[in-house]
């Protein structure tokens, strides 16, 4: 039985290092490329960080689809957005008060709630089939399209030269940045199989359901870059990074993961995942959305409030 259990959390804690050095490795090294390539640092943070940050919830959930296991993608899918909001922008205000100047927020704000509330419509049936992913993916492109246009209008000076210093590394040659995306995507699959099995066997082991270990061990490990990311920006000051970081990454969340996910594996299933996560997640995120268009002020105290309502959430989730 200890066999058992320490395997379980080798898989887990090995797994979750691989994704996270993955995520890492991909990140540093798409950006990279991308700037050699033209990109500003602001279209590179907006699109190649936030998108690399969501690598781990994609390939994961893709991992657990492909291994009939959807009810983990999909879990994860949902969890990933509610610790997006309440874990990480609630710790990220609490570590410093957010003021944020980026306008291309205003638009991406709501379209989080519409792209929730689309899978709220979708998930009515507790699955995502085929012809729904490939709205997700086509929406996806769109979302990306559009907001690359509008990035390139952002004129404000303080929040392209916070862009400018985070993502500050187009030193690296062509091949040792296709080396780092290589070797991230290959650390990302090892680590996505390993901690997808890990989930499995804590699921087994607590006797409760896949898509309830979606919802919090895994989307917790997944969504760690964008903790730490968020997290590193808050320190900084690097208010505009700390969110923007959250708000792309939950937007890949359902349009990326839902809809690579059930195209590539699915359909998706999730008949453990109660459709109240699906509501929990769109109100969480109406209140970001409220924030952002309210002049974008979070203080310390709101933060708070938000660590307690993702506290409320896993009291109310979790089985006793």
């Amino acid at each position: 039985m200890l066999h058992s259990e320490m395997l379980t959390m080798g898989l887990l804690a090995g797994g979750l290092l691989a994704l996270y050095f993955g995520a890492e490795w991909l990140v540093r090294g798409s950006s990279a490329l991308a700037l050699r390539l033209g990109l500003t640092p602001l279209l590179v943070g907006l699109t190649v960080v936030a998108y690399g940050t969501s690598a781990p919830e994609l390939i994961v959930s893709l991992a657990a689809a492909m291994s009939d296991q959807s009810e983990i993608a999909v879990g994860n899918a949902i969890g990933s957005n509610i610790v997006n909001i309440g874990l990480i922008l609630g710790l990220t205000a609490v570590l410093c008060p957010l003021k944020v100047h980026l306008q291309v927020l205003k638009l991406d704000t709501p379209v989080m709630v519409a792209a929730a509330l689309l899978f709220l419509v979708f998930f009515r049936d507790q699955a995502i089939g085929w012809v729904e992913s490939w709205v997700f993916v086509l929406l996806l492109i769109l979302y990306t399209v559009f907001n690359v246009r509008l990035a390139r209008r952002q004129c404000d000076p303080a929040v392209d030269q916070e862009y400018a210093t985070a993502v500050a590394f187009p030193g690296p040659s062509f091949l040792f940045c296709s080396m780092l995306i290589v070797g991230g995507l290959a650390a990302l699959a090892v680590g996505a199989q390993a901690f997808v099995e890990g989930a499995i066997q804590v699921a087994l082991a607590f006797g409760i359901t896949e898509g309830i270990i979606g919802l919090t061990v895994v989307a917790i490990g997944t969504s760690l870059p964008e903790l730490i990311t968020s997290a590193v920006a808050a320190l900084r000051k690097q208010t505009d990074i700390a969110v923007g970081n959250i708000v792309g990454s939950t937007i890949c969340n359902i349009l990326a993961i839902l809809g690579f996910a059930g195209v590539l594996a699915g359909p998706l299933v999730g008949p453990g995942v109660a459709i109240a996560n699906v509501g929990i997640m769109t109100a969480f995120l109406v209140v970001m959305t409220a924030i952002a268009w309210t002049g974008f002020k979070l203080e310390r105290w709101e933060g708070a409030l938000l660590l307690a309502g993702y506290g409320a959430y896993l009291t109310w989730l979790w089985p006793t």
